[in-house]
C-alpha cells in the first residue's frame, strides 16, 4: 500500500486520449476507512448503501438549499451533482433514444455484504470513474470525508476516511491521492487503458463467473439464460455508450459483424442461482429489485476476439444497476 506523505494540496486531472484502435479508459480508486461506530452492511446491499450515502452527502455539499429536483433545477447545466449523479441527456445529444445517461462511475463493495464492521476496524470499497474529461474524484473524497459526521448504512455508523489510493490495471494501489486530511497529488496517474482490438489471444472454451447479481436484457426482455450473444452485446454497448458520453467517442468497431460472430458462440454449461434483494428509494419511497443471477457458465466457440470485452466487464459491469456493483464478470480460459 502506498504511504501518504504531505505534499501539494490541489488534486489534478487525468486526460482521456482518443484513437482509431478500439479502447476504453477509466480511473479507479480505493477509499479506506476506520469505523468509529458499528457499521452494518446488509446482505446484497453494500453497493447500494455506499451509493446512497454518496448521493445524499454529495447533494448536501454542492446543491442550493432550495433545490428540490435536480432535473428541473435552473442551475443544472453547471451543477456537478446533476452531471455526475443524475445525468440526463440534453435535447439532441447523446446516443439515440437514451434519455437517462448511465452514471460515469460504479462502486465495488460486494465484499462488505452482510458484514458488521466494529469500531476501530478498517474497511474499504473501490470507485471506478469513466469521465476523464473532468474527473470527479474530488467530489467523492469530499462526500466520503463527511461519513465521520453523517454516518453510513441503516444504523448510520460513523467512519473516518483514512486514505484514498489510485489503482493500477491489476487493481492494486499505485499512488496515494489523499491522506485523510489533504490531497497530495497535483496530477493523477495516467488512466487505465483497456485495449479492445487485441486479436492475438486465442480461446475455444471460456468459463465466465457472475460474481455479483446480474440482469441482462435481450431485445426488450430480461434474459433467463446468459447466451453469449446477449452478454457480449450488453458489454459492447455499455462500453461504447460510456465512451461516447464521457470519453473519446463511440467505439470504432463493426457492431453488426461482431454481433453475428458472438451469436455463433454456444452456451455449453450453466450453473446459476438467482439472488433476491430489493432497495427502497429514500427520495421517492419506491422499492426496486436488486436481484439477478450469480454463478458460472461456460462458452465454446471462437472466443479470442471477445476476451478483451470480458476483461473490461470487470471494470464497468454489465446489465442493469451497475452503478452499485451489479453485473461484475470474471473469466478464465479453459481451452
Amino acid at each position: 500500500m502506498p504511504t501518504c506523505d504531505l505534499g501539494e494540496p490541489a488534486p489534478g486531472a487525468a486526460g482521456a486520449a482518443g484513437g482509431e484502435e478500439p479502447s476504453f479508459e477509466l480511473a479507479a480508486f480505493r477509499f479506506q476507512f476506520a469505523a468509529r461506530d458499528s457499521i452494518y452492511f446488509p446482505p446484497g446491499k453494500s453497493g447500494n448503501v455506499v451509493r446512497g450515502a454518496f448521493g445524499t452527502i454529495f447533494r448536501q455539499i454542492v446543491c442550493l438549499s432550495d433545490c428540490h429536483d435536480a432535473r428541473a433545477c435552473e442551475q443544472r447545466p453547471t451543477c456537478p451533482y446533476a452531471r455526475i449523479f443524475e445525468p440526463v441527456a440534453p435535447p439532441a445529444e447523446g446516443p439515440s433514444g437514451l434519455h437517462d445517461w448511465p452514471r460515469p462511475f460504479v462502486f465495488r463493495a460486494a465484499h462488505l455484504d452482510g458484514q458488521t464492521i466494529e469500531p476501530g476496524r478498517g474497511f474499504h470499497f473501490d470507485v471506478h470513474l469513466f469521465d476523464l474529461k473532468d474527473p470527479a474524484i474530488v467530489y467523492f473524497v469530499l462526500a466520503f470525508s463527511q461519513l465521520a459526521t453523517e454516518g453510513i448504512g441503516p444504523r448510520r455508523g460513523r467512519a473516518t476516511l483514512r486514505q484514498v489510493d489510485q489503482l493500477d490495471a491489476q487493481g492494486r494501489p499505485a499512488a496515494c491521492v489523499h491522506n485523510g486530511i489533504t490531497f497530495l497529488m497535483t496530477e493523477l496517474l495516467p488512466p487505465i487503458k483497456l485495449e479492445l482490438g487485441n486479436l492475438s489471444e486465442a480461446a475455444s472454451k471460456v468459463q465466465v463467473r457472475f460474481t455479483t447479481p446480474t440482469e441482462l436484457k435481450h431485445g426488450q426482455l430480461l434474459a433467463t439464460r446468459p447466451e453469449f450473444e446477449a452478454l457480449f452485446g450488453r458489454i459492447r454497448d455499455r462500453l461504447s455508450t460510456l465512451r461516447a458520453l464521457y470519453g473519446a467517442g463511440p467505439l470504432p468497431i463493426d457492431f453488426k459483424a461482431l454481433g453475428e460472430r458472438a451469436a455463433l458462440v454456444k452456451l455449453s454449461r450453466i450453473q446459476l442461482e438467482f439472488s433476491e434483494a430489493e432497495r427502497r428509494s429514500a427520495r421517492t419511497g419506491e422499492r426496486h429489485p436488486l436481484g439477478g443471477f450469480v454463478g458460472e457458465v461456460e462458452y465454446e466457440g471462437e472466443l479470442g476476439e471477445f476476451l478483451p470485452y470480458l476483461r473490461a466487464a470487470r471494470w464497468i459491469g454489465v446489465g442493469r444497476q451497475t452503478v452499485w456493483g451489479k453485473g461484475v464478470v470474471e473469466f478464465k480460459v479453459l481451452g
